[in-house]
């Protein structure tokens, strides 16, 4: 076997999560922790997708609600919301979620580019789809997920 055969076979792990019923994979190489979001701390002025503030183990942590980032109606009843901790350009971010999922194993090979009727909402923070059973996996950039804007940097 060469070795472009064994790039072309390469797999990624995502971490899977549900958000507005809608399965996205984030790439596990991104994923620091998932945890319960307690205590936090609204910012004044901050945009909307913005849901506070929350000291984890010591960190200051900006929490973004997803379910706002990607235009999504408010989460009505359920469990409680989770975070999924990313590291960004040194900062830490919890990103609420509705709920985890199992991490999947995907060929790097199989990730396609959005499709053309992708909603404008997921395709300006995906970076490509799986499809898996009949379900689209949007892969999130969690680069662009981030991109708030010039006023929303971490606190």
């Amino acid at each position: 076997m060469n070795g472009m055969t064994a790039m072309n076979d390469s797999v990624i792990e995502y971490v899977t999560a549900m958000i507005g019923g809608q399965l996205f994979g984030l790439p596990i190489s991104r994923v620091q922790d998932v945890f319960k979001p307690e205590g936090l701390t609204w910012v004044p002025l901050a945009p909307p997708e913005i849901a506070g503030l929350l000291n984890l183990r010591g960190r200051i942590v900006t929490v973004v609600d997803m379910r706002r980032r990607l235009d999504f109606e408010a989460h009505e009843g359920g469990g409680a919301p989770l975070a999924v901790g990313i590291e960004h350009r040194g900062e830490s971010y919890g990103l609420l979620i509705d709920e985890i999922g199992e991490v999947l194993k995907l060929s790097a090979a199989s990730r396609e580019d959005n499709p053309v009727n992708l909603v404008h909402r997921l395709a300006r923070v995906s970076a490509g789809v799986h499809r898996l059973d009949g379900r689209l996996v949007v892969v999130l950039d969690v680069d662009r997920v981030l991109d708030l804007g010039p006023n929303a940097q971490a606190a």
